[in-house]
Protein backbone atom coordinates (compact mmCIF):
# COMPACT_ATOMS: atom_id res chain seq x y z
CA UNK A 1 0.00 0.00 0.00
CA UNK A 2 1.41 3.39 -1.00
CA UNK A 3 0.46 6.35 1.16
CA UNK A 4 0.29 10.01 0.14
CA UNK A 5 0.21 13.35 1.90
CA UNK A 6 -1.89 15.89 0.05
CA UNK A 7 -1.43 19.56 0.90
CA UNK A 8 -4.30 21.98 0.38
CA UNK A 9 -4.69 25.58 1.55
CA UNK A 10 -8.15 27.02 2.15
CA UNK A 11 -10.08 29.63 4.12
CA UNK A 12 -10.66 28.32 7.68
CA UNK A 13 -14.41 27.65 7.37
CA UNK A 14 -14.04 25.98 3.99
CA UNK A 15 -11.12 23.94 5.30
CA UNK A 16 -13.20 22.47 8.13
CA UNK A 17 -15.99 21.48 5.76
CA UNK A 18 -13.56 20.09 3.19
CA UNK A 19 -11.75 18.01 5.82
CA UNK A 20 -14.98 16.51 7.14
CA UNK A 21 -16.33 15.63 3.68
CA UNK A 22 -13.09 13.97 2.56
CA UNK A 23 -13.04 11.76 5.66
CA UNK A 24 -16.78 11.02 5.46
CA UNK A 25 -16.35 9.98 1.79
CA UNK A 26 -13.33 7.79 2.71
CA UNK A 27 -11.10 9.76 0.37
CA UNK A 28 -8.89 10.57 3.36
CA UNK A 29 -8.15 8.69 6.56
CA UNK A 30 -7.28 11.88 8.43
CA UNK A 31 -6.99 15.59 7.73
CA UNK A 32 -4.95 17.90 9.95
CA UNK A 33 -5.96 21.54 9.86
CA UNK A 34 -2.98 23.79 10.59
CA UNK A 35 -4.19 27.32 11.38
CA UNK A 36 -2.34 30.58 10.98
CA UNK A 37 -0.99 30.11 7.46
CA UNK A 38 -0.40 33.40 5.69
CA UNK A 39 -0.20 32.88 1.95
CA UNK A 40 1.36 35.42 -0.41
CA UNK A 41 0.83 34.70 -4.08
CA UNK A 42 0.27 36.27 -7.47
CA UNK A 43 -3.30 36.13 -8.76
CA UNK A 44 -4.74 37.93 -11.78
CA UNK A 45 -1.68 40.19 -12.06
CA UNK A 46 -1.64 41.28 -8.40
CA UNK A 47 0.25 40.14 -5.31
CA UNK A 48 -2.33 38.95 -2.79
CA UNK A 49 -2.07 37.96 0.90
CA UNK A 50 -4.62 35.74 2.65
CA UNK A 51 -5.02 34.06 6.02
CA UNK A 52 -5.66 30.37 5.43
CA UNK A 53 -5.45 26.94 7.01
CA UNK A 54 -3.18 24.25 5.64
CA UNK A 55 -4.87 20.88 5.25
CA UNK A 56 -2.52 17.91 5.55
CA UNK A 57 -4.52 15.06 4.06
CA UNK A 58 -3.52 11.40 4.44
CA UNK A 59 -4.72 8.99 1.77
CA UNK A 60 -3.71 5.95 -0.27
CA UNK A 61 -2.64 5.60 -3.87
CA UNK A 62 -5.93 3.78 -4.54
CA UNK A 63 -7.96 6.81 -3.39
CA UNK A 64 -5.63 9.55 -4.67
CA UNK A 65 -7.20 10.12 -8.10
CA UNK A 66 -10.70 10.42 -6.63
CA UNK A 67 -9.42 12.80 -3.94
CA UNK A 68 -7.60 14.95 -6.52
CA UNK A 69 -10.86 15.20 -8.48
CA UNK A 70 -13.06 15.86 -5.44
CA UNK A 71 -11.04 18.62 -3.75
CA UNK A 72 -11.55 21.17 -6.59
CA UNK A 73 -15.29 20.30 -6.64
CA UNK A 74 -15.60 21.16 -2.93
CA UNK A 75 -13.09 24.00 -2.74
CA UNK A 76 -14.19 27.66 -2.96
CA UNK A 77 -11.13 28.78 -4.98
CA UNK A 78 -11.06 28.80 -8.77
CA UNK A 79 -7.60 27.20 -8.73
CA UNK A 80 -6.99 25.49 -5.38
CA UNK A 81 -3.57 24.32 -4.29
CA UNK A 82 -3.61 20.51 -4.32
CA UNK A 83 -0.17 18.90 -4.07
CA UNK A 84 0.30 15.15 -3.57
CA UNK A 85 3.53 13.89 -2.01
CA UNK A 86 4.36 10.19 -1.75
CA UNK A 87 5.22 8.86 1.72
CA UNK A 88 8.59 7.08 1.60
CA UNK A 89 8.13 5.26 4.91
CA UNK A 90 5.72 5.15 7.81
CA UNK A 91 4.88 3.35 11.04
CA UNK A 92 3.37 0.05 9.78
CA UNK A 93 0.38 0.03 12.18
CA UNK A 94 -0.47 3.61 11.14
CA UNK A 95 -0.23 2.74 7.45
CA UNK A 96 -2.48 -0.29 8.03
CA UNK A 97 -5.04 1.95 9.76
CA UNK A 98 -4.80 4.48 6.89
CA UNK A 99 -5.55 1.73 4.36
CA UNK A 100 -8.51 0.46 6.39
CA UNK A 101 -9.95 3.96 6.97
CA UNK A 102 -10.01 4.68 3.21
CA UNK A 103 -11.19 1.26 2.07
CA UNK A 104 -14.56 1.16 0.33
CA UNK A 105 -16.60 -1.87 1.34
Amino acid sequence: MNAYLVLVTAPADAGRELARKLVEERLAACVNQVPGVRSVYRWEGKVVEDEEVLLVIKTTEERLAALMKRVPELHPYQVPEVLALPVAQGHPPYLAWLAEATRIS
